[in-house]
């Protein structure tokens, strides 16, 4: 399971919830993992209300947040 607090931790460099979209999609494609846990919010000055459904979204290749 890839934990959301582990991926901020590995990346605490990370300005923007844009950039932390991109680093949870590449991980989700690099890790081999199936479940994702959203145990803490981002606390990104712009971090959308629906921040949930967006990283949600950037893991399970909903979108691509990289083009």
């Amino acid at each position: 399971m890839l934990y959301l607090s582990e991926v901020l931790m590995q990346n605490h460099d990370l300005k923007t919830f844009s950039e932390l979209l991109v680093v949870v999609e590449k991980a989700a494609q690099t890790s081999g993992e199936i479940h994702f846990n959203m145990d803490v919010k981002p606390s990104y000055p712009d971090t959308p209300n629906n921040w949930e459904d967006r990283l949600e979204g950037a893991f399970a290749g909903v979108y691509s947040v990289t083009m």
